[in-house]
């Protein structure tokens, strides 16, 4: 699949005009990492942006976006991941719902509270009768979705499909997640995340959509060559679908330009993803990005979009690698995991 334009509304300047690659990387003094939000009027009607809630005006801005960029007015289908849907509306509904007692509640959060809303919305706003699919598999939503379209693509070539990671955080939800212990109790910065030991990551959140294709065109930069997940593996069965994926793509240990790890700033997961790649890839040097996005269900989003950019500019910025990257890059390889069970790979080339 080729990735034609893309979209992206995240914890960091990721819209718009934004010069060199992350040059100016954004430092977050809390345990989330919440969006830098556009002004939407340059993106959406303002007459349709009153009834919109923040996820939906996240995700319907990166899909313009991502259409303007391919050059694309019209989509062949529209393929939607997202692990929790539209938190704001559905906390909005059952907030109301026990308050007035189930008595003449509003239905428009009700509505809007549903996962495929995001895709629905983007299919009304551009008036997209084609395929549209939602997939909410929790951390294999984002990566379900890119299956999907290659499925679709090697079947019609020569369609465009507008595929999509979103997630967004409520202070609802946050408190709910806070209970599990998965993330730290305060957070002085996250760009430092990596550099202090502590258990726990940063909550984060995300809108990103990518206008993908079966062929080559002139705006394509970057090709996903190939999609896998592994659920709740051993450590020596992840060893060995690594080594499988690998070399069935043609890739020896070493061999990779740059891993893209999803290492999430917890000292116990993170030693065991060390110890994973150190074995996996070998001398391939490797970057992080979970400390610019945060941890969420469709955080591989943010990775795809980022290594994208980095084929694309051949530039690698310094805030993901402790050391200087001199070298072009051709290939990288997006390792995601998220709480342990769910673990994805993603290889991207250059065209």
């Amino acid at each position: 699949m080729y990735i034609n334009g893309a979209g992206a509304i995240s914890p960091q300047k990721t819209w718009g005009d934004e010069g060199v690659l992350l040059s100016v990387p954004i430092d977050h003094a809390n345990n989330y990492l919440s969006c830098i939000e556009p002004d939407y009027t340059q993106y959406i009607d303002p007459k349709y942006l009153r009834r919109m809630s923040r996820i939906l005006k996240m995700g319907v801005a990166a899909s313009i976006i991502a259409l303007k960029e391919a050059e694309i007015t019209l989509p062949d289908g529209i393929i939607t991941g997202t692990g929790y849907g539209c938190l704001e509306d559905t906390g909005i509904f059952l907030r109301k719902m026990v308050e007035q007692k189930e008595q003449a509640l509003n239905p428009t959060p009700f509505i809007q509270s549903t996962h495929n809303t995001i895709g629905s919305q983007i299919a009304l706003l551009l008036t997209c009768q084609g395929y549209n699919q939602t997939y909410t598999q929790e951390a294999f939503s984002f990566e379900n979705s890119l299956l999907d379209a290659s499925l679709q693509l090697n079947e019609y070539p020569d369609q465009n499909f507008l595929v999509g990671g979103v997630d967004e955080f409520t202070d609802l939800s946050l408190k709910i997640q806070n209970r599990f212990g998965i993330f730290r109790k305060t957070s002085r910065s996250s760009l430092n995340l990596f550099r202090t030991s502590s258990p726990g990551t940063l909550c984060g959140e995300g809108a990103f959509y990518f206008a993908l294709s079966g062929k080559k065109i002139k705006q394509s930069v970057v090709l996903i060559d190939a999609v896998e997940t592994f659920f709740k593996p051993t450590q020596e069965e992840l060893l060995e679908g690594i080594h499988q994926f690998m070399e069935s793509h043609d890739l020896k240990k070493g061999g990779v330009d740059l891993v893209l790890a999803g290492k999430s700033g917890d000292n116990v997961m993170d030693l065991l993803t060390d110890s994973i790649l150190n074995k996996a890839v070998g001398s391939s040097p490797v970057g992080v990005f979970k400390h610019l996005c945060g941890e969420y269900s469709t955080a591989s989003a943010f990775a795809l979009w980022l290594g994208a950019r980095i084929i694309q500019d051949q530039h690698v910025p310094p805030i993901i690698l402790d050391k200087p990257f001199k070298s072009s890059v051709k290939n990288i390889l997006i390792y995601n995991l998220y709480f342990e069970n769910h673990h994805s790979l993603i290889l991207l080339r250059s065209c």
